[in-house]
């Protein structure tokens, strides 16, 4: 995080001065509870601080005790929650001498509490004694280069003699306690309030039961987490500690409350939190409200994108700051890729950014901009009042006033944020410190975010490439996919669905969903879709393709598990068989507008059980009728069992016009809860215009095989009519691929001959799973291989295709019309 550089009439005046003009200002209220915070914001406004911290000793004088910090978490740094008074620390140095200690990154190194800072990061340390009042001492680190100059060593002086002021004073356990006060025994959950307090939360004395239990109760359930970890002991350490809270209300929207505490030690007897609470908006309503920067951190850390981390800088600073514009940008190599702006309209920017302006977003080279290029490089944030003297491309932005907020974590640049203001705007210390705040914690944002954005990119591309790039042409039907990622999680999930086109015009519809939303998942599903393809095309039924899917997943020894519902449609006939593995059944919509979720038995995931059963369902087609077929993520939710999102896809399928398939399932996908992966297939069969002629013959060994498969594929084709010339070719294929299989295979041979359209296919199937190969050159010597050829030159087309541990030998011929 970098401190704020203000140009112009604010830079006149040298630090110290003003840094001495606003510490007069916060500590005008010696009681003021937000006293001792705001007096050390100002270390970061003026002193380039990015954290700073107050230590006291505590009530058993052996520990300098944390009182308060502000800037970027301590942790970062391995700052401790409290030092012994006599250990070798910097803060018991600097407390015992009475004098300041400034160690630089050489100093650092031999010092022992540097091992507990983050290796590589470069930065000076400031122990500042703390003189009057409970005495202590104040620390301050620095990320800059040089460390801290004269000037803001002043400040740092200032400072420590500003929060050396009597601090409010804690109500005593025995102490009548305040109207907005609060005491609560951490061990029993007992807690003493005052009467204003109790109004608050809208209880009146005679009903509240002394139980904290009942004020957390009323609270938004929202922002109980944050309060759970205030009062809970366990969660809390020793120190000041505040929060906002919202408390629901009888009639409008909930009341936003401040809490303000502080954990007191035991000493003999237990532990106790003992605090205020107030309403927020009755408090000081400058931008310094320690509940925005409160509200930016949590939202941030719930950002899981970029984008999401734009919108919640947006939604923390420019309302605050009463600011005209803001944009956020990534920066990419030399490049600033624009990535969130508000307002978003591109008339509200200038004319630069316009013709810059790419898709969606501007993105322009650094270099174009010298300021901010400058800005970026000291890695200092800048304010610059209304008329500067900037380039047009800045000046546009802010013609009343412009903050650059580069944007950096880890000592790298990950961006910048622009805050413009139409109307000459006047820069606060109160609104630096919020800026400074805000630049560090969007840093770190945006830098997990971009981290976030390109594990998910691959993950995606991953899945994408996995599942089919199109599906493909059918005969007698037409069928479509859709497939939504989650809206809400780290990553893809494993969802797929397949299109396969099996012989004798069968096709396997298949769809699945494997557990868990990781590139684990998406990589067995990948696995899995190809296994499934693999069993289907080697011709096993339905069951069996997926009971060896099954038995592959138990072999990979993964500890995941994936449900699935293969259906294998006969296109001839309009029948088909159905398979679920613990996977919704598929809907069917018929010609009429009827519809009904198919009664399918089912076996249980895949990956579960090693010898699982999966039992077949026949389902009946009619020309019109759709078949559906989803994951989960479509009829399942949190509010929504999948029984009811099984009747609601049936009744949207029965509204809608199965002759625009597409549009179908947009619309039914537009209504997804998208809490989770979706992939939809759907589709209409129409049954085939031109039924095909089928024959087949099982070829006995004996020495006249050849000879019978010829009279038997003569007299069908005579009886198909199929023209003398194309009779010889078909022949002479017939006797070459029969021959083939009864030399060189053992087992059970089968001749099969289908025409449709013109086209003759002839099929031989047998036992063996070898591949007939093609020779690629015949000598004089040779005794074989010249049939294959053979068959290849006569034939418009052939091949080779498993089928159930044996192979099937096939040839088409185009007929002359």
């Amino acid at each position: 995080m970098a401190d704020v550089v203000s140009e112009g009439a604010a830079e006149r005046r040298t630090g110290p001065l003003r840094a001495e003009i606003a510490l007069k200002t916060i500590t005008a209220d010696p009681v003021s509870p937000e006293r001792v915070r705001r007096t050390l914001e100002q270390a970061l406004v003026f002193a380039g601080a990015v954290l700073v911290a107050v230590y006291t000793p505590g009530g058993d004088g052996d520990l300098l005790r944390l009182v308060e910090s502000a800037g970027v978490p301590r942790t970062l740094y391995g700052l401790r929650e409290s030092y012994p008074l006599d250990g070798h620390s910097p803060a018991a140095d600097a407390h015992r001498a009475g004098r300041p200690v400034w160690l630089g990154p050489a100093e650092l190194a031999d010092c022992a509490e540097a091992r507990r800072m983050p290796a590589g990061q470069d930065v000076h340390l400031a122990v500042l004694p703390v003189h009057g009042g409970t005495g202590g001492c104040l620390l301050a680190v620095s990320e800059r280069p040089d460390g801290f100059g004269a000037d803001d060593r002043a400040c740092l002086e200032l400072v420590a003699e500003a929060v050396a002021l009597p601090a409010p004073a804690v109500p005593a356990e025995d102490e009548e306690l305040r109207p907005n006060a609060f005491s609560l025994a951490m061990d029993t959950g007992r807690v003493e309030v005052g009467d204003a307090l109790l109004e608050l939360f809208g209880l009146s004395r005679d009903r509240f039961d002394g139980r904290v239990e009942t004020l957390l109760g009323l609270t938004v359930p929202e922002d109980l987490p944050s309060l759970m970890s205030v009062v809970e002991a366990g969660h809390m350490s020793i120190g000041e500690r505040e929060l906002e809270f919202r408390v629901l209300q009888p009639a409008g929207p909930p009341r936003w409350l401040r809490l303000r505490g502080r954990l007191l030690p035991g000493d003999g007897r237990p532990a106790r939190l003992v605090g205020t609470v107030t309403d927020a908006s009755t408090l000081r309503g400058e931008v310094t409200d320690v509940g925005r920067v409160q509200r930016l951190a949590a939202a941030l850390a719930t950002a899981g994108t970029v984008s999401d981390v734009g919108q919640a800088v947006v939604a923390a600073l420019r309302k605050p700051l009463r600011a005209d514009r803001i944009a956020l940008a990534e920066l990419e190599n030399d490049r600033l890729v624009v990535t969130v702006l508000d307002p978003p309209e591109p008339e509200s920017w200038p004319e630069l950014w316009q013709l810059e302006w790419r898709a969606e977003w501007p993105d322009a080279p650094v270099r174009a901009m010298p300021t901010l290029a400058a800005a970026l490089r000291e890695g200092r944030a800048r304010i610059w009042p209304a008329g500067t003297a900037l380039e047009p491309a800045l000046a546009e932005v802010g013609p009343g006033g412009l903050a650059v907020l580069p944007l950096s974590a880890g000592g790298r640049m990950a961006g910048a944020c622009l805050i413009g203001w139409d109307e000459p705007h006047d820069f606060g210390p109160d609104e630096r410190a919020l800026l400074t705040a805000s630049a560090g914690l969007a840093g770190q944002a945006l830098t997990r975010a971009r981290a976030f954005d390109a594990e998910h990119e691959l993950v995606g591309m991953l899945q994408r490439q996995l599942l089919p790039r199109r599906l493909p042409e059918l005969p007698g039907a037409v069928a479509v996919a859709r497939y939504l990622p989650a809206t809400a999680g780290l990553e893809v999930g494993g969802d797929w669905y397949d299109v396969i086109p099996l012989s004798d015009h069968h096709v396997a519809l298949v769809i699945g969903d494997v557990q868990g939303h990781s590139a684990g998942a998406a990589t067995l599903m990948g696995q899995m879709r190809t296994a499934l393809r693999a069993y289907a095309a080697e011709g096993h039924p339905p069951d069996v393709v997926v009971s060896h899917s099954n038995r592959l997943l138990m072999e990979l020894e993964t500890d995941l598990f994936a449900t699935c519902c293969y259906v294998d449609v006969d296109m001839e006939e309009g029948t088909a068989w159905c398979v679920r593995a613990g996977h919704p059944p598929p809907v069917l919509r018929y010609p009429d507008g009827s519809t009904d979720i198919a009664e399918t038995d089912g076996g249980p995931p895949l990956g579960v059980v090693t010898r699982a059963e999966f039992p077949m369902t026949p389902l009946r087609l009619l020309p019109g009728t759709v078949i559906a077929l989803t994951t989960d993520g479509l009829v399942e939710s949190a509010e929504m069992d999948i029984d009811t999102g099984l009747d609601r896809l049936a009744h949207e399928l029965a509204v809608s016009d199965p002759s625009h398939l597409g549009l179908v399932a947009d619309a039914l996908l537009g209504n997804a809860h998208r809490g989770d992966d979706v992939a939809l297939l759907l589709m209409r069969y129409d049954g085939m215009a031109v039924k095909p002629l089928r024959e087949g013959w099982t070829v006995w060994r004996v020495p006249e095989a050849a000879r019978q498969a010829r009279r038997f594929t003569r007299r069908t084709l005579r009886a198909w009519g199929v023209p003398a010339e194309a009779m010889d070719t078909a022949l002479l294929v017939v006797s070459e691929l029969v021959t083939n299989a009864l030399v060189h295979t053992d087992g059970r041979v089968r001749l099969d001959l289908v025409l449709i359209d013109r086209r003759l296919r002839v099929a031989v199937t047998d036992a063996s799973p070898r591949t007939p190969v093609k020779p690629t050159s015949l000598s004089w010597e040779a005794t074989g291989g010249r049939g294959i050829l053979l068959v290849e030159a006569m034939s418009d087309a052939w091949g080779t295709v498993p089928v159930s541990g044996g192979k099937q030998v096939w040839s088409e011929l185009a007929l002359e019309h």
